[in-house]
């Protein structure tokens, strides 16, 4: 946590008469990683920021001049996008798109439309038809596989996510036998989520490479774009073991010059990644207390704004701010060298941000900071159950 931020976790609980609740995010750390990131991948490479991830205007705006462009997953983020610019690459996915989102993607002039089935994919030629020009689609294939373990798998296995790859031939005869205002540019791999392994991600990567080669020969157009999608991760249970990105940088560049044909473009889809290490939920301790063995710390918050650790099931990593003030005449209650799980303030035994984590000490009125809380956290939230208060948002930096 930055001196700056603290700081301004400790104004909050000067200035509020209340107990702190907000989310916080360190601008100047975010362009400094995402900078480093940028300059790190090979030339053919292009870094877009999926929208999903965090959509917060301050976000986009920052992410703006840094980033290559932008992923959208419906045409409300499409138009959060161009709120922040009227003319920046989108690319724009996702299952199940209506004729309105469709429409509405090819008037805010996005750059590619990921198609996910045959049926969407003459959907989409009608509406380029209407428009009266050809749409730049990129084919979301669903590969068979074998493809590497993951904490969420959207590829090689029974999912609503792209083409089935055993389908895609009869996809491709209905491109190349007809649909005119369709223009292939090449084909959207998204397989998982949280790869933490830089040789593995790399070895994906040439895998895409080889796939897509093959089908770009099948149908008789060159391949000008593939979509290598997100997928690389955040540890969150070990904060000093992350993605090696100067080991992917290495690895992936020796992969682009053995299988990427000359003027092939890659591009990166990431969210998680970009945005996680900036974000910063803080909370307030409410009270502590022990059940059955277990001591708990209750906080002025919980999982309807943080939802990111019931989601994904793990104990979030935080650490104790303390508060020096007590305003009450009884005793401050504290807990020292101990272990808490931390619940909101939710009605149910789900609201648990972390479980069983070491504190050297933890009291009423100290504020919990949870890191790395810049991606699906707030975006993914339950925000108005129990109808709580919104946490205050911050941006600092």
């Amino acid at each position: 946590m930055s001196a700056v931020v603290e700081d301004n976790i400790r104004r909050l609980k000067r200035e509020r008469q209340g107990p702190v609740c907000a989310y916080l995010y360190d601008l100047q750390a975010l362009r400094s990683w995402v900078s480093g990131i940028t300059a790190s991948l090979p030339p053919a490479c292009r870094l877009y920021y999926a929208v999903k991830a965090n959509s917060e205007h301050r976000i986009l705006e920052t992410l703006r001049p840094l980033v290559s462009g932008f992923e959208a997953a419906s045409i409300g983020e499409v138009r959060r996008i161009r709120a922040v610019s009227r003319d920046c690459p989108i690319v724009f996915g996702g299952p199940g798109k209506t004729d309105e989102e469709i429409e509405g993607a090819i008037q805010a002039g996005v750059r590619l439309l990921h198609v996910e089935s045959l049926q969407e994919l003459r959907r989409v030629d009608l509406a380029g038809r209407r428009a009266g020009r050809p749409v730049a689609v990129l084919l979301r294939v669903n590969l068979r596989g074998p493809l590497p373990a993951a904490k969420l798998t959207m590829c090689g296995a029974p999912t609503q996510f792209g083409i089935d790859e055993e389908e895609l031939p009869a996809v491709l005869r209905a491109v190349r036998d007809g649909l005119d205002h369709v223009d292939l540019k090449g084909f959207h791999l998204h397989s998982l989520s949280n790869q933490l392994d830089a040789d593995r991600h790399a070895e994906l990567v040439a895998l895409y490479l080889h796939k897509a080669a093959g089908w770009s020969a099948e149908v008789g157009r060159r391949l000008e774009v593939l979509n290598v999608g997100g997928g690389i991760g955040v540890n969150y249970q070990a904060l000093d073991s992350q993605f090696d990105w100067p080991r992917f940088r290495a690895r992936l560049a020796r992969v682009l010059e053995a299988h990427a044909p000359p003027g092939l473009e890659i591009l990166f889809e990431c969210g998680r990644v970009i945005t996680a290490t900036c974000g910063y939920y803080a909370a307030e301790v409410l009270d502590l207390k022990r059940n059955h063995g277990t001591h708990f710390a209750v906080i002025r918050g919980g999982t309807h704004h943080f939802r990111l650790p019931a989601s994904w099931q793990h104990s979030h990593p935080f650490r104790v701010l303390d508060v020096d003030p007590w305003p009450y005449p009884f005793e401050r209650p504290e807990l020292t060298r101990g272990h808490i799980t931390v619940a909101g303030q939710l009605c149910t035994p789900k609201d648990v941000l972390a479980r069983d984590a070491y504190v050297e000490r933890v009291r009423i009125g100290d504020v919990l900071v949870f890191s790395h809380a810049g991606a699906y956290g707030w975006s993914i939230s339950h925000h108005d159950f129990l109808s709580h208060p919104h946490p205050e948002t911050l941006y600092v930096g």
